[in-house]
């Protein structure tokens, strides 16, 4: 929960204090239906589970956190929202996302299936925001090919055609490239299915991207670069893919953005070289905030930006919510923990 703090709100207004909800609840993802919000999120038992917990898989029937507010501010827990594949031995669950098309909803996630290495994107269905979405039992990119896809974000463009953005890893150093996971986008041909048309979006160029050196993956070593966590915006017709790059564990992680003027690009994240430029750690305060939602607040204007953070006792990554301002340089987001205007009140 928020905390509250109307004695100290000028001219009668409340004010909030980051994090807006007590419990773990990582990758934020809000969407709104109507006046009220809803958020998904990676809790602790989706994140990394354990030996035990995958031997249990099948028992478990709802997995994904899911929680409701009418100001996004004060979140009331409804559950879980996924019921996955009886067939499906999986964990753990990564970085939820909802888009709504012709009444229906459909949840986006990432899942490590039995058998298998890796991470594969999936898509639950549902009649109500809140679920419950059930697995249709379809992985949306081929596993053979692309044996670790995560974070999928639908976006859909003002004309209605629907894209999907997502990171998967790559291998090679060509062009200045860093090895590591970074970002792509492939049309949807309908809301559970790609056109196989992938198209690469950003790959790691800069220091401050560096996920962990001399790494080993796919049986090599590498210095491991990582971008993840896509979210796109439209405005003043360009396109912005907002993501988070570095490690998740530490202050390296952050915010950054690139431009296109099409959802297929080609896009430009020039003017990240130095360091995230959205948002990024404030020592002694937060760290390693990042996987950012975008949604627009009650007033109908106000952007805000919805992302996790660690605390400085790393205890747990919590959901905080920040005015998104639109600067001459960009985008911009300052995270501070000091109470400021509720966004009802703006």
């Amino acid at each position: 929960m928020s905390t509250i703090h109307p004695t100290q709100a000028p001219a009668g207004q409340l004010t909030y204090t980051n994090p807006v909800y007590d419990g773990p609840f990582a990758d934020p993802f809000v969407f709104r239906v109507g006046s009220t919000y809803y958020a998904v999120g990676t809790g602790d038992d989706e994140s990394d589970w354990s030996p035990a917990k995958l031997s249990t898989a099948r028992e478990r029937a709802h997995v994904i956190p899911i929680l409701r507010s009418d100001d996004l501010v004060h979140w009331k827990y409804l559950g879980r929202a996924l019921i996955p594949h009886p067939d499906d031995c999986a964990g753990p669950f990564w970085a939820p996302e909802v888009a709504a098309e012709n009444g229906k909803y459909y949840l986006y996630y990432s899942v490590g299936l039995c058998g298998h290495e890796g991470h594969a994107i999936r898509v639950a269905v549902s009649d109500a925001p809140a679920g419950p979405y059930r697995d249709n039992h379809t992985t949306l990119i081929d596993r053979a090919t692309t044996p670790f896809s995560i974070d999928a974000h639908p976006f859909r463009d003002a004309d209605g055609q629907w894209y999907l953005f997502y990171a998967k890893d790559f291998l090679d150093t060509d062009n200045g490239n860093r090895a590591g996971t970074a970002l792509v986008v492939d049309r949807l041909i309908d809301m559970t299915r790609l056109a196989g048309e992938e198209r690469v979006v950003m790959r790691a160029r800069c220091n401050w991207q560096l996920y962990e050196a001399n790494r080993t993956m796919y049986g090599q070593i590498f210095d491991w670069h990582t971008l993840e966590g896509p979210f796109v915006l439209r405005r003043n017709n360009k396109y912005y893919c907002f993501y988070s790059g570095g490690c998740f564990q530490n202050e390296s992680y952050g915010v950054d953005y690139a431009t296109a003027d099409h959802p297929l690009g080609p896009w430009d994240g020039q003017g990240s070289e130095s360091g995230p430029r959205v948002l990024k750690t404030l020592p002694g305060q937060v760290i390693g905030p990042g996987h950012c939602s975008i949604v627009t607040g009650p007033d109908n204007k106000t952007d805000y930006l919805v992302y996790h953070a660690w605390p400085p006792d790393m205890s747990a990554r919590r959901m905080r919510i920040d005015p998104l301002v639109w600067t001459k340089d960009g985008p911009r987001c300052q995270g501070p923990t000091t109470p400021q205007p509720t966004p009802t009140s703006r």
